[in-house]
Formats: structure tokens, C-alpha cells, sequence
């Protein structure tokens, strides 16, 4: 096989992906200073921030974590999704603009951090029903607020939030053109569809990924400790045009100690190693 080009159904596709760690999988054990810091001190090349709470979506918050994360490159920021992005979709302008408030905060936190991408649920699923155009309308108002601090709006598709269902994305590109997804394994396997509808959806536009495993009994693991094929899905997210930073985002119960976030990180690194 030529360097650097891995085959998918007959096509070469260029690998190149930067392997990291989210944040929430130290959450809640762990302050979000004292995780990003810990995985630093694990090796990894790059990092999501998960802002757990108000207190750290304030831009003081990231100037003072900013110093202590010197060489880690921060891919994105994400935050508790209940505690406003349903906000930005209220009819009713002033409960949009409590949204916007802290939307602007963690903008700014972001610019302090050199991070220029934003994990975004949006809305808690509608269930079939609800406004379509004024949700992609709103979604696309959050999008060039956030273009305005230089911070990319990221959707994630989800199980219980907007992007539940394949499809969502391209329906949504016809009222921000631009947008960029965030795929999520696991969400796509708790969504019931399979992983590969969503990347057909993205194909093109995604941002990044989020990364676990699950075992024979569907209990979430980290990569290399369940039964998903990562050289597969790495040829796959290759396939839909995706060269961005993969990052491993289970949760805290779903392993043991640091060590094993440490084993998935190599483990996931020697495989894109293997691929170039």
C-alpha cells in the first residue's frame, strides 16, 4: 500500500488524523483544569474542553487555564447542553438573548484557549414534532454569532438532541451552507442507525470525532477494548473526506484507571500510524 493512503471499497483515501481526549471522560472525578492537564501528561496531541459549568464558561476561567495547557492544542470546547443552548431556540427573543449572553462568554473563552471550534447540541429533540425552519433558521443565527469570534459552531449528531436522525445534516445545510458536523460513534449507535449513515450525511464537512468502543453487552468501552474495528472506521471517516483530530469521549465509569485512557490513546495513534 502506498504511504499515507489507506483502500475503502476499492478507493485510495489519504489518512491523516490527530488522536486526543476529551475532558468529559475525567467528568465528574476530575476538575476540567485537572483533566485537560492530565491528559496532557498522557501524551496527547490534542484536546476538547468540556466546560461542565457557568463558572467555566466565564473568559476569566480560560485565561488563567490557558498557561498550564502550553503545547497541548485545544480542537474544541464544549458545554453542558441543557444549560442554555435550548435557549437560542425560544420564541421569545429575550430567553434567545440569555442564550446568546453565555454563548458569548464561551466564544471568548474559546479565542483564549486558540480554539476555534464549538461542539453544539442545540435543541432537545422535538420528537417528530416542533418548527424545522425556525430550529435550522435559529441554529443558523448561533452560527454567524459564533463566526464573529473567529469559532466555528460544530454540530454533533445525538440521540436526544437536533441531530438525532441521518438526513438532519443535509437539511440543515440548506440554511447554513457552511456549517460543519462533529460525528459521535456512540451517539450514532444510541440514535439506532448505523454509524455509516451519519458519515454519508456529514461527508465533506466534518469537524472532527468522537470515539469509544462498546462491548458484546453494548456497555460503552474505551477504543481497543470492545469489538469495533478502528482501522475500518478510520478507512470510513477517511472515505468521507475527514482528516481532522479524533478524540476518545466515553464516560468516567467506562473504565478504570488513567493508565487505560493511556493504552486507548496509543492503541488508537499506532493504528493511524499503521494507515500512513
Amino acid at each position: 500500500m502506498p504511504s499515507g493512503l489507506a483502500i475503502v471499497v476499492g478507493v485510495w483515501y489519504n489518512i491523516y488524523m490527530k488522536i486526543g481526549i476529551s475532558t468529559a471522560a475525567l467528568f465528574p472525578e476530575k476538575h476540567t483544569e485537572d483533566a485537560a492537564q492530565l491528559i496532557k501528561s498522557l501524551g496527547a496531541q490534542v484536546a476538547e474542553v468540556f466546560f461542565s459549568t457557568f463558572y467555566e464558561y466565564r473568559p476569566e476561567f480560560s485565561r488563567a487555564l490557558a498557561p498550564k495547557l502550553q503545547g497541548l492544542e485545544i480542537n474544541s470546547v464544549h458545554t453542558m447542553p441543557l444549560n442554555f443552548e435550548c435557549n437560542l431556540f425560544d420564541v421569545t427573543r429575550r430567553v434567545r438573548g440569555d442564550g446568546f449572553y453565555w454563548l458569548d462568554q464561551v466564544a471568548r473563552s474559546a479565542q483564549l484557549l486558540g480554539c476555534k471550534n464549538y461542539t453544539f447540541h442545540g435543541y432537545a429533540d422535538m420528537g417528530g414534532g416542533g418548527d424545522r425552519r425556525f430550529a435550522f433558521e435559529r441554529i443558523a443565527e448561533a452560527y454567524g454569532f459564533l463566526q464573529g469570534y473567529g469559532v466555528n459552531l460544530c454540530i454533533e449528531n445525538t440521540a436526544r438532541y437536533a441531530y438525532n436522525y441521518p438526513s438532519f445534516f443535509r437539511e440543515l445545510r440548506g440554511f447554513c451552507q457552511n456549517i460543519y458536523g462533529v460525528f459521535d460513534i456512540k451517539q450514532a449507535r444510541r440514535s439506532g442507525y448505523p454509524y455509516q449513515m451519519y458519515l454519508k450525511d456529514m461527508e465533506g464537512a466534518i469537524a472532527y470525532a468522537h470515539l469509544s468502543d462498546v462491548d458484546e453487552n453494548g456497555k460503552i468501552r474505551l477504543p481497543g477494548k470492545g469489538i469495533y474495528n478502528f482501522e475500518e472506521i478510520f478507512k470510513r471517516l477517511a472515505g468521507a473526506g475527514f482528516d481532522g483530530c479524533a478524540l476518545i469521549e466515553v464516560y468516567r465509569g467506562d473504565y478504570g484507571g488513567a493508565d487505560e485512557l493511556k493504552e486507548s490513546l496509543d492503541y488508537l495513534s499506532e493504528i493511524v500510524d499503521k494507515l500512513n
